[in-house]
């Protein structure tokens, strides 16, 4: 094994793998594994790949003999009204964004630091890093005909 493997070997159970500028590929899905290997793995891997638990609105009950509807007010599940699978959910969500961003570099955190959602995150990292793919391509190509 080369000092490379041994590193990403070694840092894949202990911490989240290191974005570089030419790694996204092998990075992503090192990040799925270690996710995936994680307390609650699948449900952060499913909070990455298909964004957080949305909680219920809970409608309030309003005035039945009202004949015409007035706006009434949706409040979000309270911690104390979610289930127990719920709660686990929302955990995972918040474990899963503590995963990602340790294994972003500088100037990706940055960007993407006012993302919600660690979907949004990992979406977003997606688009940059295929675009800069792409570019790299285009300029190998170019190369290659002159």
């Amino acid at each position: 094994m080369s000092t490379q493997q041994d590193i990403y070997a070694v840092s894949s159970k202990t911490r989240p793998p290191m974005l570089n500028k030419e790694n996204y590929v092998p990075w992503s899905s090192l990040l799925l594994r270690y996710a995936k290997s994680r307390p609650n793995g699948n449900l952060i891997y499913n909070s990455i790949i298909n964004g957080p638990y949305i909680r219920q609105i809970i409608p309030e009950p309003g005035d039945q003999n009202r004949e015409v509807p007035v706006n009434e007010t949706f409040p979000e599940q309270t911690y104390d009204e979610l289930t127990e699978k719920e709660l686990k959910q929302v955990e995972a969500d918040n474990q899963a964004i503590q995963t990602i961003l340790p294994g972003l570099p500088k100037e990706i955190y940055v960007v993407v630091d006012s993302c919600e959602t660690t979907q949004e995150i990992w979406l977003h990292v997606q688009q940059m890093k295929k675009g800069s793919d792409i570019r790299i391509q285009e300029k190998k190509a170019k190369l290659f005909n002159e």
